[in-house]
């Protein structure tokens, strides 16, 4: 700006000086022409009155000097010319001058030379006779003048321009002074020249939308920031040339990125082929999605193109952890298909016995055990339909009533009902403790110290024994079952709570197991808010505890 004004005031400056030259020389030359024709023609004015009184005798008496006198008839001749004597010289009818003087009396004219650089005046006026006398004089024309004073001319171009950059560099910065000291922030409150105040009212209008826009802009970031950061889906927003622009906290812990990674090549934080493509493929197509896994967790990405105004100006992916949906889902395969060998197993036992039976090729003295086999595999179909019916109920979350439940009067009432299973498996089984109050479902209660016990003694060895201790550990009721059997081996101890998971298939099938047993303990501690651990050595036995909230009765 301020070079601007600068170069303004001496483009200003220098078309002035070029304009007042211009007039000087202009009218100075005018005036010196306007003051030679006047002394020309009164040199005319004198010679005319010489001739008309001497005639020839007189114009042979003068000099050639400055001044030219010629002397023409009415028809053109020549008659004298003081330089030449007039012989030879061509008829001069044609000329202006002359043909003015014979018609107006008076005449004049002008004409340059070949090189524009002099300029001849002629003056003509008619005699009493009809001859014309002329009068002429060479003149220097305006650029002679020019070339004349070149030197001075550009002596006060040096000088002027000198003095009006001076002036205008100084001019140009106290204009611009108060305007580069302007307040843009409080536009308002400046003391400036008063033709910026619209200016600096339009600033403040625009500052006040600006600051509106970029408030509003922050708060939908805080609140995308917040909705983010909140999210348990990994969320990653890439430019259209892969770079991320936005990350949240699930996303950097997916990929083992850090926050510095904004800004960079989405690849440098996820390499893997599989991811690129979707991505590639999402912005070319519009859509793709992949499944990976990460840490033994299964996720599954979802990859959205952004467009804007018809063009594509980056890609949204978007990571969920399917982990649980995936295992339920192989859960459910795994119990459909487990269900299905564990109805067919008794129901193909019952009809090959009924079979035998109904075609008569069952002698009548092994009827009993046909029928006693019929009996006891419809038993073990009734046991196992009712352990699925138990673990539905509880995977549906169905309301059970909830009361004050003594965990040693429970358990002493299963250990008492278990006493001729024990004593039939050579195991001893014992029961200690004190009373605790607890709050939950008496019959899941029962249920899950039953099953616990029931499996100790199961899977006991001859002469081993079941061990059952109700206690109280800080504010939690506690049911430890202790038993000195096979014990589970480290692999197995995972998932021995899964339906139909059993570690010694052939031991589960004597023992008469649906395998659903620490299935339903599982979920029915969960029910009931409380927790399950197990400790167990192969060959020494296993210790099963279960705890729930105390319920002090005040």
């Amino acid at each position: 700006m301020t070079k601007k004004i600068f170069w303004s005031i001496m483009l200003a400056a220098g078309a002035v000086l070029a304009a007042s030259l211009v007039v000087i020389m202009g009218c100075l030359y005018s005036y010196f022409s306007n003051i030679q024709g006047k002394q020309l023609q009164d040199e005319l004015a004198l010679a005319v009155a010489a001739v008309e009184r001497n005639g020839k005798e007189y114009l042979e008496k003068v000099q050639p000097g400055q001044y030219r006198l010629t002397w023409v008839a009415g028809n053109g001749d020549v008659l004298y010319d003081t330089q030449s004597g007039g012989a030879g010289m061509e008829n001069h009818a044609d000329r202006q001058e002359i043909r003015e003087a014979l018609l107006n009396r008076e005449g004049k004219s002008s004409r340059y030379s070949t090189t524009l650089l002099e300029k001849t005046l002629y003056y003509a006026q008619r005699l009493e006779d009809g001859s014309v006398l002329r009068i002429s004089v060479s003149s220097v024309t305006v650029w002679v003048l020019v070339l004349g004073m070149i030197q001075p001319i550009l002596i006060v171009i040096t000088v002027a321009l000198i003095i009006s950059g001076i002036l205008a560099s100084r001019i140009s910065h106290h204009i611009m002074e108060p305007l580069n000291s302007l307040d843009l922030e409080r536009p308002l409150e400046n003391d400036t020249y008063e033709e910026i105040a619209p200016l600096l009212n339009r600033i403040n209008k625009q500052h006040r939308q600006i600051a509106m826009q970029m408030s509003e802009l922050q708060r939908r970031s805080d609140e995308f920031a917040q909705i983010t950061r909140g999210m348990t889906e990994g969320l990653v927003l890439l430019n259209e040339k892969n770079m991320i622009i936005s990350i949240n906290p699930a996303a950097l812990k997916l990929f083992h990125a850090e926050e510095s990674c904004k800004g960079k090549d989405f690849l440098i934080i996820e390499r893997s082929p599989h991811v690129s493509h979707a991505i590639q493929d999402a912005l070319s197509n519009g859509h793709s999605e992949i499944r990976i896994e990460r840490e033994g967790k299964e996720y599954q990405i979802h990859v959205n193109r952004i467009e804007s105004n018809g063009s594509v100006i980056g890609a949204v992916v978007l990571a969920f952890d399917i982990t649980e949906a995936a295992y339920a889902e192989r859960n459910r395969r795994e119990f459909t298909a487990n269900v299905s060998h564990e109805l067919k197993t008794p129901l193909q036992s019952i009809m090959g016995s009924a079979e035998l039976i109904e075609n008569g090729l069952v002698k009548e003295e092994d009827m009993p055990r046909f029928v006693g086999h019929i009996r006891t595999e419809a038993e073990r179909l009734v046991t196992l339909i009712e352990d699925i019916i138990r673990l539905s109920r509880l995977d549906e979350g169905n309301e059970m009533p909830f009361e004050n439940v003594d965990l040693y009067e429970v358990a002493a009432e299963v250990t008492a009902g278990l006493n001729d299973a024990a004593a039939a498996a050579n195991v001893k089984i014992t029961l200690t403790g004190e009373k605790v109050n607890v709050k939950g479902v008496r019959r899941l209660l029962t249920e899950t110290i039953f099953n616990l016990c029931d499996n100790a003694i199961k899977y006991n060895k001859d002469g081993g024994t079941v061990e059952v201790t109700v206690s109280r550990q800080e504010d939690h009721g506690v049911v430890t079952v202790k038993d000195s059997g096979i014990g589970i081996s480290p692999e197995h101890q995972t998932r021995v709570f899964e339906r139909f998971y059993r570690v010694d298939k052939s031991r589960s099938k004597e023992s008469g197991g649906t395998g659903l047993g620490l299935s339903i303990v599982k979920h029915a501690v969960q029910y009931m808010n409380g927790k399950i651990d197990l400790h167990s050595t192969p060959g020494e036995g296993t210790d099963i505890q279960i705890s729930f909230q105390e319920n002090k009765i005040m």
